[in-house]
Formats: C-alpha cells, structure tokens, sequence
C-alpha cells in the first residue's frame, strides 16, 4: 500500500463499507497490523502529529516596529544630523525613536500560537490492536491500517473509520457545532453528508462520552480532519486592522507631504536664496521634525492599552493591542450558536404531560428555575402525573451533575444530565430515590432499538420498569403509535429546536429480576414527554438587539441543523426566515456566495471551509466583519476575520489562540460592551489626532514661512521636539481617558475606507495650523520689535504654541460641542492634572537654567505672557465659531 492509495479526507471513507476499507488499508478488525508493517507505515507516512509552526523572533519583531515610515524618515535626520556634527538635535531625534520603538515592541500581542493549541487536542497514547493482542502505544505512532479501540472517556487519537460499536456516542461539538453527542453506527452513509452525519467515522480530537468501539485509522497527522482545519488556519491570511490600515495611510502622506515641501524648501533655499546647501539641510531637518508627529504612534499605544484595560474589567482580553480599536469599526458580527449565544447545556425547556405542558425556566446544569403553566407557577408536589415523569427521568439515567468551583457540569451523557437537572429544580432528592428504588437491570440505550430501560426494585418487593427513548417507539410500546394529538405535539416541540424524549413507566410483578428486549411489559404508561435544547442564554438576547440598534449586523454560522439554528435564531431576534445550508454553499461560486451571504442571517451545517468562506464574501462585500467562536472548527474563521472573538471559559485552545479578542466569562453581551468600548477607543484617537496634528502643522508653517520670508528660524529643533513629544504627548494623554460620546451606540459603523483625516477634520486641522504658527510668528516679530534677545523671542514662540495647545485641548475632547459649556471642563478627572502638568514642565522650560541651556531658551516677563494668553485665546473663540459652523450644518463627527 502506498500514500498515494490512499484518499484523502475530502473522499469517500464514510461512504465505503466497512470490510472494504479495512481491505483497502490492508488490515484485519480482529487482528490489526504486525509491528514490523505498522513500523513501514510509521517510515511511510510520518508521526501522528502536525507540523510545528515556525513564529517571528525577538529581532523580527524589533525590526517591524521599524517599519512605519515616519520613524524611518526620522532614522534618517537623526543619522545626518549626527555626521554633520549636531549632537544635540542628533540624540534627541534618536531619542524619540528608541521611545516609540520601545513601547511598539513591548505592546506587541503574542505571536500566534493556534497550530499548537489544534496540536494539544492530539490524544497523547491510544490503546491498539497489533498482532492480534491489545497495545498501549504513544498516539503519534499510529499509523492507517491501525486498529484503535475506544471506550467511555477517551479522546479519539486519529480519524477513524468505525468496523464495530457498542452504544458509541461521540461528542464532536467542537469540531462540528452540534451540542448533542453523537450516536455512531458502522453503516455508511450518503456522499454529501456534512461533517456531523458521518456517524460511521470517529473524528481526531472528539470525545467519547459513553459505550465502546472498534475503528480502522484512515487518516493520521496533517491528513486528519483537526489537521486540516490546522491546515486552514496557517493558510488563514494575517489580516491589518483598519487603525492599523488607517495609520499606515496617514504615514505615508504625510512622510510623501514632508519629502516633498523639505526638498522644494531645500532647493528654494538654495537656488533662489542662495543659501549654504548644509545650513539648508539644517532648516529642511527642522521643517521635518516639526511636521511628523513623533509622539502619536506613543498617544495611540497609551490609548489603546488603556481600552484594553477597560474590556479586561469588563472580562474581554485583548490579545493584539490594535483589536481594540477594530471592535469599533465592526459592521457585522458572525457568531457561532453553540456556548456563544447559546450555554452549550442541554437543558430542559418544555414538558409535555397527558394533560397540558409546562414551561421550564432556567438554564444549563445549575438546578435554579421552576415550572410554570400558563405563566403561573406548578407545585410540583401536588401534580401527581409530573413527579412521576421526573422520577422515571432520573432512574432511567446513567448521568448524574455536580458543582465545582466554576459551576454546574455534567457527568456522563448531556441529554441525561438534563434530566437529573430537572428533577433537582423540582426538588426531588435523586440520592434517596436511586435509594429507595435500586436498579435491579437495565437494557442499555441501543441504536437500533432507541430506548433505555430500567428495572428496579423497592424494599417491600415491587417492580417497576422505567423507558426512555425517542418519541416514535415509546409510543408504539405504549399502544399510542396512531396517537395523532400526541404526534402533533411532538412535531411542534420539534419546529422550536427541541430534541424530544418520552418516559413510560409500569409496575411488573415482584419476581421478575431481568429485563428482555422481546419481552417488554405491554401495558406502559406513556408519563410524558420532555423537550430537551442547548438554549440561549439570557443576556444574549439583550446583546443582540443592542449590536443592531448600533447598525451592527448578527449573522449566527453554525454547524447544526437548520431547524434548530433557525430556532434559536427566532429566539434571539436575529432575522431568521431561511437558513443557508453547507451544502448550498458548496454549490454557489465566490460571486453568488456574496449575494447570498448579503441576504441570510442564519447559516447552518457550517464545515470550517464554509465559515472561512462566508468571512470572506462578507469582507469582499466591504464590511468588517467579527467572528465569535469557541470550537476547534471556527479556529480558521477567527483568524480570518478582521477580529475573532472566542470564548475564554469553554472555548478549545485552538479557537482563544487564533482570536483577538477572548471573553473570560463566555458571555455574548461581553461583545455588545466591546463594541462600545472600541468605537470610544476610535473616537479617543480622532480626537488625539484633532489635536497632535494641528500642533504639528503649525510649527511645520512656522518654519515654511519664516523660510519664505527669509527670516531667522523662529524656533529651534530641540524646541520643536519639546512641544511634540512632552506638552503635545503630556495633554493629548488626558484624551485617552476621555468618556463615551453620549450617541456612541446609536450611530452607525464608520464606513470601512473612511479615512482618518476626513474633511470636517482637515478643516479644522489647517484652521489651527494656520492659528497657532500665526501667533508664534506674531510673538517672535513683537519680540524682536522690542528688542529683545532672539532666544526670548523663540521662548515666546515656543510659549504660544504651548499656551494655544492647552486651550484647545478643551475643544478637542469633543468634535463639535461648545466648549463654552460645563460639559467642555467635566467627566475626564485627567485633565487638570495633565493641565497643572504642562504649566509646571513649561515654567522649567522657560525659567529653570538646565532647561535654558539645552533649549537656549530664556526667562519671560509679564506683558510676554499677556501676548502670550492673548492670542491663545484667540484661538479659542475662532475654533468655537468654526464648531458652531459645524452644528448648524448638522455635522457632529469627525
């Protein structure tokens, strides 16, 4: 047998029979392979692992901080400025660089880890067949042909093409999406069958969960349907963030803008002024630190650290820092349904009794909620035919729940375990019941007869036999089978996504003490039946309503069926109607997947490709989109995404490392909160960049006039370099803690290829441009006119630049609201400190003499300053007539 023989995953091993897979792989179901053939294979195929994933090293990543080109323009000044001899501007340049460099490496999220976390999900040994005896080997030295045999709590260590079972069911819902375990057989099943239907195979990294089986491995390694989606997540592309997208295009404008203007200067000087090429040089150097903002790519990282903070009290943990931002930018949200919007519990919602239904209330394992009938609440005590339902719905049961620190789990099979919750909502002491009526036999829950019975015995001799099963063949048993009030009953429960299970019960004659299939009691009594789903939670549905308010979109991709996604969907207010299937989406090309994926909000029978799809048809459609997940098959979708959110608590590790975005309490409306605090996080940096820039485009014209005018250099390059990276960076921090705009949640997403500088903010960006390099300019003329020394007037300069900075500050923390009213000077307690900050670090810079050396700067006077706060307040009130320009035009973003 060679590799070549073999299929793939993407071919038909559920579709062979069982002998004539195990005779393709040259094997035998009772004796397994030799080791000398097995030992062949090993050399053949390679070990039962996946590859290891190669990650960027510590000087990669230092390199890439040096990417933006802002920071290579400043390498570059930095290097000349130093060769011509100008060790002070040369040192504090660099200075800057090593800073940002510094906090860009240190902020940096971890590399990512999601093919080692899909490796972990790897059983580590298996138990084997060999040369006909049983083996314990390690589970990377199977090999195809391999006879692996599997029994209640192991997980699965390859694909496996089942040849024998024994009441075998497989919890595959972190590869499939399916809540419920899943019953195999050995029959083979149609081609076209998803993932979740091929019950004659057994998935690597699922987990049995109850019975025993016998499987031939058909698949090992990258070959498995767990290495595949590896596969796909490694192949997954690494997407930027639009901030990241977005900053990437301001750099490079204004680092284009910058090499421009410095070499039409450069040669102005030259050629028309006649100036030494080196002292143009020099102005040119300055005209470039002044421009770039040397201090934002710090002021966003501060930003985005803190919302990180802020969603890590809000239990979301961020992974990569620029995440938080792109939660805001997020125009639709594509959830998984199990453990995301749903608890990933079987829980009963819905009993059905010979004389009416019930509600049940509650959810998940936690026995708190009760019953209700018609909205008013059942006393279980004195409903007779209830508490018999409840007690056959704990005898007939091999389940059992029980509470941990974290909570509520099931021990044994879900759907069982969903009804030893009921009975303890309902108050019923499952101890002294198994008590008082031992198990005497049982006839285990088989596929072909879909029933569990019990026999139990009480302490003065009487008998009763209990079943549970599926509603059809508890009917027959009971003489109902052509019930059709019975059968509606079960059609309906049915359309809502339940799974529905009936109880029968009778009392037999003491003597009997062993149950036969072929000789079951004739005269059950059908107790009832009871509706059995994995619900939504609570909150999610708060959660969705309040993501569509804000013009998010909720599309739910899952991997179960359409009646139930379309179940759940109806419950959480996500527009259902039809659902698109996998199978549909097999059928449709990348353009027609598009137009569906713009008119469907419920996906169902989702594979790991199709999801990888459907992320990018949206993203082609131009939205950006969210992916919520917790299992191993929506690892390549998370990654894919322009942010993937998974589920920190129940979620696999492969789908919390291929996240951005990981929610320690599993709660969806921790999305809801997240998308708030990324929209206020976006607004924070607008307002940062409302403000950083305008200084810099202000010290920019200074030079350009001074340059044109043929005047002395107004200010030094040191100075310049003292407003944009300490009062600059010192007041636009106070911006970061800045609160939510009141409508932050009632507006829509920002359109994804807006730009950062949009036009309300390019106007305002020139209006105090032009403002602030006109004062300064105005102040060193008036300075010089008065005769005094030309670093006093650069002080002066300097002064205004800084005084209409911390003005303005108070307009930039709103985009178009007065500043006149008591709003402008409240809710950011940062801003007087920040604002005593700058007064104290400006008073150094003009008066303390270390400050005046290395600056050249010197003391003010009194009418200094009056010049100084004048034209600061002028700035003031232009701006205030600019936004009230704004507001009557209906503007109040930017």
């Amino acid at each position: 047998m060679r590799v070549e023989d073999l299929p793939t995953t993407a071919e038909a091993w559920h579709v062979a029979d069982a002998d004539d897979v195990v005779a393709l792989l040259g094997s035998d179901p009772s004796a397994g392979l030799d080791h000398a053939e097995a030992a062949r294979r090993l050399e053949e195929h390679g070990p039962n692992r996946l590859p290891e994933h190669r990650e960027r090293g510590p000087l990669a990543r230092l390199l890439g901080q040096l990417a933006n080109p802002l920071i290579v323009v400043l390498l570059a000044a930095g290097l000349v400025t130093s060769l011509l001899g100008h060790a002070l501007d040369a040192v504090v340049i660099t200075a800057v660089v090593v800073v940002n460099t510094a906090i860009g490496y240190l902020q940096e999220g971890k590399a990512e880890s999601a093919l080692a976390a899909v490796r972990a999900m790897l059983a580590q040994h298996a138990a084997v067949v060999r040369d006909g005896g049983r083996h314990e080997i390690d589970a990377a030295d199977l090999v195809p042909g391999d006879v692996v045999l599997l029994q209640s709590g192991d997980r699965v260590p390859a694909d496996l093409r089942l040849v024998r079972v024994h009441n075998l069911r497989v919890e595959e819902s972190a590869l499939t999406g399916e809540s419920v375990p899943v019953d195999k057989t050995v029959d083979r099943v149609a081609p076209q069958a998803p993932l979740g239907d091929r019950t004659c195979l057994a998935f690597c990294g699922t987990l049995v969960v109850y019975g025993q089986g016998r499987g031939v491995v058909v698949a090992t390694g990258t070959a498995t349907e767990v290495g595949r989606i590896g596969a796909l997540v490694g192949r997954a592309p690494d997407l930027t963030t639009p901030l990241t997208r977005r900053l990437e295009q301001l750099a490079w404008q204004i680092t284009g803008l910058v090499l421009v203007l410095g070499g039409l200067a450069f040669l102005y000087m030259w050629l028309r002024q006649g100036v030494e090429p080196l002292e143009a040089f020099l102005v040119v150097v300055g005209m470039a630190v002044a421009a770039i903002p040397e201090g934002l790519p710090a002021v966003i990282t501060i930003i985005l650290a803190i919302g990180t903070r802020v969603l890590a009290a809000n239990r979301a943990i961020v992974r990569r820092l620029p995440a938080v931002e792109t939660l805001g930018s997020v125009s639709i949200i594509g959830t998984d349904k199990t453990g995301t919007l749903t608890c990933n519990e079987m829980t009963v919602t819905h009993v059905l009794l010979p004389d009416g239904d019930l509600h049940v209330t509650g959810s998940g394992y936690a026995p708190d909620g009760g019953f209700t009938r018609d909205g008013r609440p059942v006393e279980v005590e004195q409903d007779a035919g209830l508490d018999a339902l409840l007690a056959a719905g704990v005898l007939c049961n091999d389940a059992s729940v029980r509470h941990r620190d974290d909570g509520w789990h099931a021990v044994g099979d879900p759907t069982e375990a969903a009804l030893v919750t009921l009975a303890l909502k309902a108050g019923l002491d499952r101890h002294e019941l198994r008590g008082r009526l031992p198990r005497t036999d049982a006839i285990p829950f088989e596929s072909e007869n879909r029933y569990m019975v019990t026999l139990h015995h009480d302490h003065h001799g009487r008998a009763f036999v209990f079943l549970k099963g599926a509603p059809e063949r508890v009917l027959a048993l009971c003489g109902l089978a052509d019930d059709d009030a019975w059968r509606e009953r079960v059609q309906a429960a049915a359309a809502q996504g339940e799974r529905v299970l009936a109880l029968a019960g009778t009392e037999v004659p003491g003597e009997v003490r062993a149950l036969d299939v072929a000789v079951l009691p004739g005269d059950l009594e059908l107790l009832g039946m009871v509706g059995i789903m994995d619900p939504p939670r609570p909150e999610a549905v708060d959660s969705v309503a309040r993501c569509r308010g804000a013009g998010v979109r909720v599309v739910m991709i899952t991997g179960d069926h359409a009646v139930t996604a379309l179940a759940i969907a109806d419950q959480l207010g996500i527009a259902g109607g039809r659902a698109l299937t996998g199978e549909a989406i097999d059928a449709l090309d990348d353009g027609a997947l598009r137009a569906a994926a713009r008119d469907h909000d419920v996906v169902a029978r989702a594979s790991p490709e199709h999801k990888l799809r459907l992320v990018s048809a949206l993203q082609a459609e131009g939205a950006y989109v969210a992916m919520t997940g917790d299992g191993v098959n929506d690892a390549p979708a998370l990654k894919a995404a322009d942010i993937g959110v998974a589920m920190g608590g129940r979620g696999t590790d492969a789908a919390r490392d291929a996240s951005d975005l990981v929610l320690t309490d599993d709660d969806f409306a921790t999305v809801a909160r997240a998308v708030r605090q990324g929209r206020v996080v976006y607004d924070n940096i607008k307002k940062s960049l409302l403000f950083i820039l305008p200084t810099n485009g202000g010290e920019a014209s200074l030079i350009l006039t001074a340059l044109v005018l043929g005047m002395t250099m107004p200010v030094t390059v040191a100075q310049i370099l003292w407003v944009n990276m300490v009062t600059a960076v010192t007041l636009a921090l106070a911006l970061a803690w800045e609160p939510a705009e009141r409508d932050v949640m009632d507006q829509p997403p920002r359109p994804p290829r807006e730009a950062l500088l949009t036009p309300p903010l390019l106007v305002r960006l020139v209006l105090v441009s032009a403002l602030m390099a006109g004062g300064a300019l105005l102040a060193f003329q008036w300075e010089l006119g008065r005769g005094s020394s030309l670093d006093v007037a650069r002080t002066a300069a300097v002064s205004v630049l800084v005084v209409a900075e911390l003005f303005y500050l108070f307009h930039a923390r709103s985009f178009t609201r007065s500043v006149l009213t008591p709003q402008a000077f409240r809710g950011n307690r940062v801003v007087p400190l920040v604002v005593a900050l700058l007064v104290v670090l400006q008073a150094l810079f003009t008066y303390a003499p270390p400050f005046q050396v290395l600056f050249r700067t010197a003391a003010l006077d009194l009418a200094s300053w009056g010049v100084v706060v004048g034209i600061g307040l002028v700035t003031v009130a232009v701006v205030e007539a600019e936004k009230a320009v704004w507001r009557s035009r209906g503007v109040h973003r930017m």
